[in-house]
């Protein structure tokens, strides 16, 4: 790890609340230390009534640019001299870049989304697909489905179905995509949707840790070895939604992927250069196992 700093250090940064789990600093100063880069990466614990005057802050500092996390990802909009098609799309910004006092705001979900299933467009397109969750996690993977897969459907699946609905809505008037249904999570109600379904996303939060005994899916016969398991919880990276669908036969995509893919992206924007993911993504597994 970078252990000093210097007049020509550039500097990258996380603004957020709270920040204590974030593994954003360990990927990028690993990245910044494997590639020789000149950079480091600082995360400020921000609270929302001080968000002004922190990226305001940055700025003045010399700030390259910065990412942003829960809760200001949609309020920070406000701030951008310009915001990218993604992230005007996912209705969120996680990465900023600073350029002679403008910001720029992007959303680098999407490119997680994309290069974590990347190897499975072939089976994904024109075929069904799941996605658990309706919120900016799954607004960023929906999109990213419509834009590069081109499922046949999309089942929209969420614990409050009003929330899903009002989701279906937004991307049928944006996108003008509607090969939506949705429904209520009630697992006996979406038997067959799920086994149907050649892709399943796990977009909310249940089964990170210190909840890994929790699942969205909990039956192993919903599962079978043409299905493709994408979870977007990284801590654990092995979720009891994967082990499930590996035990099916299921092909399985874990939450690390996602993490880094979408950090790899923000790295891109603010050095030109790009970071070595599966590299990266080793030393992240270590850390959390560790």
């Amino acid at each position: 790890m970078k252990d000093s700093m210097h007049l020509k250090t550039q500097l990258v940064g996380l603004v957020g609340h709270p920040i204590k789990h974030t593994y954003s600093p360990f990927i990028h100063n690993v990245a910044f230390e494997l590639t020789g880069l000149d950079y480091i990466y600082l995360p400020f614990n921000v609270i929302p009534s001080n968000l002004k005057s922190a990226i305001k802050g940055l700025v003045a500092l010399g700030y390259k640019g910065f990412n942003v996390t829960i809760p200001h990802k949609v309020k920070v909009k406000e701030f951008m001299s310009k915001v990218s098609e993604e992230a005007s799309f996912v209705g969120a910004i996680n990465t900023v870049l600073i350029e002679e006092g403008k910001m720029f705001g992007y959303n680098t979900d999407v490119a997680g989304v994309l290069e974590s299933l990347y190897a499975y467009r072939k089976e994904i397109a024109d075929n069904e697909c799941v996605v658990i969750g309706a919120g900016g996690s799954a607004r960023a993977v929906i999109y990213t489905l419509i834009k590069h897969f081109r499922p046949s459907r999309i089942h929209l699946v969420n614990r409050t179905e009003q929330r899903a609905e009002t989701l279906r809505q937004f991307f049928k008037t944006k996108i003008k995509f509607d090969s939506f249904t949705v429904n209520e999570l009630i697992p006996p109600d979406i038997k067959d949707i799920i086994k149907n379904s050649v892709l399943i996303v796990n977009a909310t939060s249940v089964g990170m840790h210190p909840d890994e005994d929790d699942a969205v899916l909990t039956q192993k016969d919903l599962f079978s070895k043409e299905q493709i398991v994408f979870d977007l919880v990284y801590n654990p990276a092995q979720t009891k939604l994967l082990k499930l669908a590996e035990s099916a036969g299921a092909k399985t995509v874990d939450g690390i992927k996602m993490l880094v893919n979408q950090a790899a992206k923000s790295f891109e924007i603010w050095t030109g250069e790009k970071m070595p993911v599966e590299q990266v993504e080793k030393a992240l597994l270590l850390k959390i196992k560790n």
